[in-house]
């Protein structure tokens, strides 16, 4: 019987035909940062910016092997599994059917048709991803396709399993540790299985909105969240894969991290400026997590695998404004301003040399003695705040500081 690792190599050579390894690079700025050697495996420069493209084409070539005359492959998915089946799809010329929410960004939607190409058909149903996945497989039944999961697959997990192999060739030999982003856990399972548990020490990292592994692990089997975070769309899964967490199944909870996804945005925001790395926020859940093991790892050789590079710069205000938030550099307050000339003269003198205000809003209403005041602050030194609210108390001003309150907050922001 031919072992999971002579798969892997089968499956990797295989893929050769297709694209080159993905590189394992040292990162100077991160082993200095956190007193290790730490490598970044860089799936976000395959030829889809994601490791997905693996286990699409491990799974599809092993269909066509097995049945030439199958011309119908079916998924569901709004990013990068949708963008590997395509390519993979248009590689090997066979049909691909893609379903997409309709809510998918047109930027995903135009780079899964310019892989695709005339072999590829996209379908967008559903406001929610559960209606999109129903509609894919009633669809996928009718017609007879093969269906292809972006994760809950064991041909996925063996194609995955590929980077394993990768990292061990072009590393010379197993890492001390090596952080993985869970999402349905395709990635990871394919790892370990490959490298086995006992070989080194994994750390697992997914977004605090979207823990289905640590969740997995406290109920000893998978276990659907109820509800979950999408901002890390590449790994915000409500319910790890069962053949998935097969493979986990001895994963303890302290080997298990979330991940605020607030502080990945700053994350995402440094590997940008000093790096010019360009992550997805599934992408940065590997180097992010290096904060929390920053004691565990000193002197030790660490793996990061960046899963993903598929980015949207239009979401870079919006992760701009979390990793401000998070570092305490960007506040928002409801300011009671006395209906006097001069008022708001006043209260901005008390503004620091390096505050500065990012949004202003003026909700005055007639005959009243006192106007709202909607302000949003930016400044270099979260300590600035504590003095600026002092400094207006002292004052009389009323500032009420509204950051975290997410009832007032989300709707005004």
């Amino acid at each position: 019987m031919i072992d999971f690792q002579d798969k892997t190599a089968q499956a990797t050579k295989a893929m050769r035909a297709v694209f080159e390894a993905t590189p394992l690079q040292r990162n100077d700025h991160l082993s200095q940062k956190f007193g290790a050697d730490i490598w970044l495996k860089r799936e976000d420069l395959s030829p889809v910016r994601s490791y997905k493209i693996r286990g699409a084409f491990n799974a599809i070539s092993k269909v066509l092997a097995k049945t030439p005359k199958q011309n119908l492959f079916v998924c569901a998915s709004a990013g990068n599994h949708a963008q590997g089946v395509a390519f993979v799809c248009k590689h090997f010329g066979v049909k691909g059917v893609i379903y997409m929410p309709v809510t998918t960004p047109q930027q995903k939607i135009m780079k899964t048709k310019v892989f695709g190409g005339e072999f590829v058909e996209i379908v967008l149903v559903g406001d929610f991803f559960d209606d999109t996945l129903a509609a894919a497989q009633e669809f996928c039944k009718a017609e007879a396709g093969h269906f292809l999961s972006p994760f809950d697959d064991m041909d996925v997990i063996e194609g995955q399993s590929s980077v394993a192999l990768e990292i061990e060739a072009q590393l010379g030999r197993i890492p001390d540790v090596i952080v993985l982003p869970v999402g349905g856990g395709g990635l990871s399972a394919g790892i370990v299985s490959y490298f086995g548990m006992d070989a080194l020490n994994y750390v697992f990292c997914e977004p605090l909105g979207g823990a289905s592994l640590a969740a997995a692990v406290a109920n000893k089997g998978p276990l659907t969240l109820d509800t979950v975070d999408s901002f890390v769309d590449g790994a915000a899964v409500a319910r790890i894969g069962s053949r998935n967490f097969a493979a986990l199944m001895d994963v303890t909870p302290d080997q298990v991290l979330a991940i605020s996804e607030d502080r990945l945005c700053t994350t995402m925001i440094e590997m940008l400026n000093v790096e010019g790395v360009v992550l997805e926020p599934a992408g940065a859940l590997s180097v992010d997590a290096l904060t929390d093991i920053a004691d565990q790892i000193k002197g030790k050789t660490v793996v990061c695998v960046s899963s993903g590079g598929n980015f949207d710069f239009e979401r870079l205000p919006e992760v701009k404004e979390r990793a401000q938030r998070y570092l305490g550099l960007k506040r928002y307050f409801i300011l009671r301003l006395p209906q006097r000339p001069g008022a708001l003269k006043d209260f901005l003198g008390m503004l620091g040399p390096n505050d500065d205000i990012a949004r202003f809003e003026y909700l005055k209403k007639s005959a009243r003695n006192f106007g709202t005041v909607f302000i949003g602050i930016e400044t270099d030194d979260r300590a600035n705040f504590a003095k600026l609210e002092q400094t207006a108390a002292t004052a009389g001003f009323g500032l009420r500081d509204i950051t975290e309150d997410t009832a007032i907050a989300d709707f005004l922001v």
